[in-house]
C-alpha cells in the first residue's frame, strides 16, 4: 500500500499548481466567488399614485423626470423594477428610504 506524503495528496486531489497555503484565504475565497451586486426593487401597489411614485424617484434617488416616469411605468406594466443596484448596505437604505415613502420595496442578489 502506498501513502501519499500531505503535499503529493493535495496535488493528486486538486492538481500541481495547488499551494495548501492559499486554502481558506480571502484572495482565494473572493476569486473563486466574486460577490454579485445588491438590487433595491420597487412593486406596483393599488396604494401609491404614478404620479407619487415617479415624485420619490426623483426626489430619493436623483433621477431625471423622464427616467423616473420610465421606471414607475415598468413598476406599473410588469409588477416591479430594479431601481438601484450596489452593494448591499448602501440597498438596504434605500429599501429602508422607500418604506419611508410608503412603497414596496425589497433587496435581493443580482442574478436571482
Amino acid at each position: 500500500m502506498r501513502f501519499l506524503t500531505p503535499p503529493a495528496f493535495h496535488a493528486a486531489q486538486h492538481g500541481p499548481d495547488y499551494d495548501p497555503r492559499n486554502e481558506g484565504s480571502l484572495a482565494t475565497m473572493h476569486a473563486e466567488k466574486p460577490e454579485q451586486p445588491w438590487q433595491t426593487i420597487i412593486w406596483d401597489d393599488p396604494v401609491n399614485l404614478m404620479s407619487y411614485v415617479s415624485f420619490v424617484f426623483q426626489r430619493h434617488f436623483g433621477f431625471t423626470r423622464d427616467h423616473a416616469e420610465e421606471l414607475m411605468l415598468r413598476v406599473h406594466h410588469d409588477g416591479h423594477a430594479v431601481v438601484a443596484e450596489g452593494g448591499r448596505e448602501a440597498m438596504e437604505m434605500h429599501v429602508e428610504a422607500m418604506h419611508d415613502y410608503g412603497l414596496l420595496a425589497t433587496l435581493r442578489q443580482a442574478g436571482e
